[in-house]
């Protein structure tokens, strides 16, 4: 999967120490929007109408050797609408989007819980 330009460049200001805030269990969101724009490694925020960010699950991300785990759960009163994105982000709003991927998840109610799990696998 594709990363965007922005996670480029935090990932070389992080190689100095200067990359803040990180995508640590205080700060890391995964976000589901309604989108379906193609993906462009330009983009720094999902491209629907309807988005929603959420705080990982205790216990996210983790990290073992290259590939990172993010897992987020959505409750009923969350995100409800049709899930056609989705990125991993460090901040609630802004800050710096690691990826996004078109792909149409479902439509989700206000009856359900969804849990989102993201693996990212970092290759040279």
């Amino acid at each position: 999967m594709p990363l965007t330009n922005a996670y480029r460049n935090y990932l070389a200001s992080d190689t100095v120490g200067d990359a803040t805030p990180r995508f640590d269990s205080t700060n890391a969101y995964i976000g589901v929007g309604d989108g379906t724009t193609a993906f462009n490694a330009s983009q720094t925020d999902l491209q629907g109408t309807n988005k929603f960010r959420k705080a990982m699950d205790s216990g996210y991300p983790t990290v073992s050797g290259n590939v990172m785990t993010f897992r987020a759960t959505f409750d009923p009163s969350e995100a409800n609408f049709a899930w056609n994105e989705w990125g991993v982000f460090n901040a609630a709003t802004g800050g710096t989007m690691l990826n996004r991927k078109v792909a149409s998840l479902g439509t989700k109610d206000n009856t359900q819980t969804w849990v989102l799990t993201v693996q990212i696998t970092l290759n040279v």
